[in-house]
């Protein structure tokens, strides 16, 4: 089954986000530098080393509910990954999910744009035209993330995604873990300012 948003290459002035392939996984691995860069993640890398980043992104291109992208730096340089997920063609929404940076990257311009560019190609194109009746613009995007992930959080909420309350026991971690997601959500009314908002904080970051 095909994942129902097409592959894009999508370009900023400090990152260009590139459809993820198996050839990434050296990349990336070396970009997250440790396992602990997915301590939040339902399902993490495993083994830690080439084959476990390659079976890592084997899973996700093949998730006909993801479309994954490599971030890229202005250098060409992979500094991390994030997601379309969650599509829901039919009621055109999708999530902006399984994402994270290298260290180096974090704090800078790169989330920020990443943003920015996912949700202006969400809001602002058919990004559900895939030839059939389901076509149009997303009407809601959601984030979400472990309730003990304090950065992730604020980040989510200095965007201006509005916090919708916890999903109690959503997900079943690695460990055992019962963990509580955080959810929020952007409606298609509320992008303009988020836009207007994001476009400031990027020239205001370093790159």
């Amino acid at each position: 089954m095909d994942t129902p948003i097409e592959p894009e290459v999508l370009k900023g002035q400090h990152v260009t986000l590139t459809p993820m392939t198996l050839d990434d996984a050296p990349e990336l691995l070396t970009a997250a530098e440790s396992i602990a860069t997915f301590r939040y993640f339902t399902f993490p890398p495993n083994p830690w080393n080439h084959d476990g980043m390659r079976a890592y992104c084997a899973r996700l291109i093949d998730d006909p509910t993801i479309l994954p992208h490599v971030v890229r730096d202005a250098a060409g340089k992979v500094v991390g990954s994030t997601t379309y997920c969650s599509i829901r063609p039919p009621h055109r929404g999708v999530e902006i999910g399984w994402t994270w940076y290298a260290p180096s990257a974090r704090g800078t311009a790169v989330n920020p744009e990443c943003k920015l560019l996912l949700l202006t190609r969400a809001f602002e194109t058919d990004l559900f035209s895939t030839g059939d009746s389901q076509t149009g613009s997303a009407n809601r995007v959601e984030l979400k993330t472990d309730e003990r992930n304090a950065a992730s959080r604020a980040a989510i909420l200095k965007l201006g995604a509005s916090f919708e309350g916890l999903l109690r026991h959503h997900v079943i971690m690695p460990d055992g873990h019962l963990r509580n997601s955080a959810m929020h959500s952007i409606l298609a009314v509320e992008w303009p300012d988020i836009r207007a908002r994001l476009e400031t904080r990027i020239d205001e970051r370093p790159a």
